[in-house]
């Protein structure tokens, strides 16, 4: 079959829960999900997280015994688990929304129901996806990986906010934090430099994001042109604007990826960035912190495969082609006659 040349998802399936991901949500689902799964025929060990790197120590763990390395939880214990394996030859990742915003996998476009979303586990097609790295600019400093969007700036109080407020408020938590933020905002005066040594540029203004994704903030397309496997950051710069444009026309826009295309939003593209401030500034990635400016972020080609849907959105968050089309194309063309037959 087809899907045994592409590598299918192996079995063993390790199932990560973060219990507390999206006010409990996560907990309350994983044995609906623990069931769904070996109704598709996988075997299926789960473990709960304790924290993030109680997290990281399951996830290593887990791919080095050649396991199937199954989140349930929201984007930030999915950063922390690509991160843990990165380096490890043969890892695979799949993601179930767990989370409040679970926007990696909407881009992706696994369905937001966990239960559904174990289809793309059990048949999904493994591809190399990449990472953001963050890296605070002061010695001895490591790297950490994110798989959405890196911000600061004005999304450093939002997101603080956000993680702080009850946990009701489900994926509206995202634009409470930022109508909260916005009461108290003032223009922060940042600067960023583009693939160093390179341009540097500075502005006043809300803030940067570096996205390897589209998504963040529970559906917001913060960088709508954004893809998964280009080895670039899509930069992000919303310069001085009032707090009432802002409020009417660049934060509701933000959910449709319209806002880019007004004068005060500036996109480049770059595979490393330094960025700075006048201020001290967390910069938040996956909704949780990552390291405080100045840092530097990039782009790590392929940095994890991700179990992705066999048929993915039109709006496909990759520039190359499936792994399923192209192996498809390959039988195609194995069983053409030679010329002249």
């Amino acid at each position: 079959m087809l899907g045994n040349t592409l590598g299918c998802v192996p079995a063993p399936v390790c199932l990560i829960v973060n219990p507390a991901a999206g006010g409990g949500k996560a907990g309350r689902t994983a044995p609906a999900v623990e069931q769904a799964l070996r109704g598709h025929g996988l075997t299926v060990r789960r473990v709960d997280t304790r924290d993030l790197d109680h997290a990281r120590e399951l996830g290593r763990d887990a791919a080095n015994a050649g396991e199937t390395v199954v989140a349930l939880s929201g984007d930030g214990m999915l950063g922390v688990l690509a991160d843990a394996l990165r380096g490890i030859p043969g890892a695979v990742l799949g993601v179930l929304p767990g989370g409040r915003g679970n926007d990696l996998a909407r881009v992706l476009g696994i369905p937001q129901d966990a239960v559904a979303a174990c289809a793309t586990i059990a048949h999904g097609i493994p591809r190399p996806v990449d990472l953001g790295l963050v890296s605070e600019e002061r010695p001895g400093a490591g790297e950490r990986a994110f798989v959405g969007i890196a911000s600061a700036g004005f999304d450093s109080d939002a997101n603080r906010i956000a993680n702080e407020a009850p946990a009701w408020l489900g994926a509206l938590v995202y634009v409470y934090g930022a109508l909260r933020a916005l009461l108290f905002w003032r223009a922060a005066r940042i600067e960023v430099e583009l693939d160093p040594p390179g341009e540097r540029r500075s502005f006043t203004g809300y803030g940067l994001a570096a996205a390897n994704s589209r998504s963040y903030g529970g559906g917001m397309k913060a960088a709508p042109a954004a893809m998964l496997d280009d080895g670039l950051l899509d930069v992000i710069v919303l310069e001085n604007v009032s707090k009432l444009r802002f409020l009417t026309s660049i934060l509701p826009r933000a959910f449709s990826g319209k806002h880019v295309q007004d004068p005060s939003v500036k996109v480049f593209r770059a595979r490393e960035i330094l960025v700075s401030a006048d201020r001290p500034f967390m910069m938040y990635a996956d909704g949780d912190p990552i390291g405080e400016l100045p840092v530097r972020v990039r782009a790590l080609l392929g940095g994890v495969m991700v179990l992705t849907p066999a048929i993915m959105p039109p709006a496909t968050p990759f520039s190359g082609p499936s792994p399923l089309s192209a192996a498809a194309g390959d039988q195609s063309a194995a069983h053409q006659s030679p010329p002249g037959i």
